[in-house]
């Protein structure tokens, strides 16, 4: 394709994947779903799950994908915008996140992101070793160690991104439940891509790799909060006129998310961390608020969809094709939800959190979504798995995300949750201001 016929191609997409967003999206409110996982699951209708199955010839006319990435097709626009949609999406739950409280329930979002890597991890580790051993879900060229690896730290793995647009969908941003789980989560997450760095470099012989990725990743962190942070609250006056958000301060403020993407994706983290980290570093206040007013209501709507939907466009669940591969996936299932959601319940209970609370944070860190979906395709490509596990760990994602939301209206309630305090929006962060 030449560069006219694929923006003429793109803004056709475009259009598609936004109106479809918004069908299944009231489809699935009337199953109590956010429009987040309507998303989700309209990203694997729109690929070859069911618009390729039913309509191949049409699906490959309007998403053309060249596999062998030999030709300019929808995967060398469509990959780029879908990941500063998701960039900027997790530099706004960067900037809702609520450091204080995480501060003051340290011990609990400690204790729920132990729990929530330990366990699925030693289950997943465990049902790898069968599979090695009795299956042929793994190739022949990944060993015993790496196939434990992988599937552990698979089946740690929290839907970071949608875990944060599911607690802004129920209105828990800046509550304990809320920063409990995005705290815990975002641990989980870095934690798990640690793993798979590790899985890469024993599988590629190479070791540098995962030195760059665990080492930049907690580099990064350290500069961007103990540096950047201080240096940005010193130059609020300048971001800052008149209570209100100045252009500078919102160039500022994309070049600081763009920053700190291009570095953790550049070392492998993902870019989404960098971007979150980045976030979290901004002044709070009018900087805060306004960055907030100006940049969610335009991704939410226009550019995250296009994650969902790149992510559904490398999904095939109908490879799930035995009565075998079912009841592996039903024994994946099952460890999924008690390695996650009824550990990370407990974690959050032995630390003093409400059983009503604990119920919450369980449901949400059990939601797997397209995070899941990244890293299993980074091991389908990489043949550290078969399409059969593909698979299998699929449908885990989508049941365990479609699961979060009707679950927690029944166990926890629809009531309303406020945060702790909600000046932070209002006034300049005192603990950000120099001394």
């Amino acid at each position: 394709m030449n560069n006219l016929h694929l923006a003429v191609q793109f803004f056709l997409q475009l259009a598609v994947i936004l109106l479809f967003c918004r069908l299944v999206g009231a489809a699935a409110a009337r199953f109590g779903q956010p429009q987040v996982v309507a998303e989700m699951i309209a990203g694997v209708l729109l690929g070859p799950s069911l618009f390729g199955l039913l309509a191949p010839e049409a699906q490959a006319w309007l998403f053309p994908w060249d596999r062998t990435q030999t030709a300019r097709d929808t995967q060398s626009y469509l990959f780029p915008a879908s990941q500063l949609g998701l960039a900027l999406y997790m530099f706004v739950v960067g900037l809702e996140f609520r450091v204080d409280i995480v501060a003051k329930r340290l011990k609990s979002s400690l204790a729920v992101s132990a729990a929530g890597m330990i366990a699925p991890f030693v289950l997943g580790a465990g049902l790898a070793w069968i599979f090695f051993h009795h299956t042929e879900l793994f190739p022949k060229k990944t060993s015993l160690v790496e196939a434990m690896l992988f599937l552990g730290a698979s089946m740690c793995i929290t839907a970071f991104p949608m875990l944060a647009r599911i607690i802004h969908f129920k209105q828990l941003s800046g509550t304990p439940m809320g920063t409990v789980a995005l705290g815990a989560g975002a641990l989980d997450d870095a934690t798990a891509w640690c793993l798979l760095a590790v899985v890469l470099a024993s599988f590629d012989d190479n070791w540098s790799h995962a030195w760059l990725n665990i080492g930049g990743g907690a580099g990064f962190v350290i500069v961007t909060l103990c540096l950047v942070k201080p240096l940005l609250a010193r130059l609020h006056g300048w971001l800052v006129k008149d209570g209100a958000l100045s252009e500078a301060g919102l160039v500022i403020g994309l070049a600081m998310m763009a920053l700190g993407a291009w570095f953790t994706d550049l070392i492998g983290l993902h870019a989404v961390f960098g971007a979150f980290v980045m976030g979290a570093a901004m002044p709070r206040g009018a900087m805060a608020r306004d960055l907030i007013g100006r940049i969610q209501p335009l991704t939410v709507a226009l550019l995250l969809p296009l994650f969902f939907t790149y992510s559904g466009l490398n999904t095939k669940i109908a490879l799930l094709n035995t009565g075998f591969l079912w009841l592996m996936c039903g024994a994946v299932l099952i460890a999924a939800i008690l390695g996650k959601g009824v550990a990370c319940w407990l974690a959050a209970r032995t630390t003093g959190i409400s059983n009503r609370e604990a119920l919450g944070i369980g449901v949400l860190m059990n939601a797997r979504g397209l995070m899941e979906l990244i890293i299993i395709n980074i091991g389908l490509q990489r043949g550290i798995i078969s399409e059969g596990l593909f698979a299998t760990l699929v449908i885990m994602a989508v049941v365990t995300t479609l699961m979060a939301s009707p679950i927690f209206e029944r166990l926890v309630g629809t009531g309303t949750y406020r945060p702790e305090s909600e000046s932070d929006l209002d006034e300049p962060d005192a603990r950000s201001a120099p001394k």
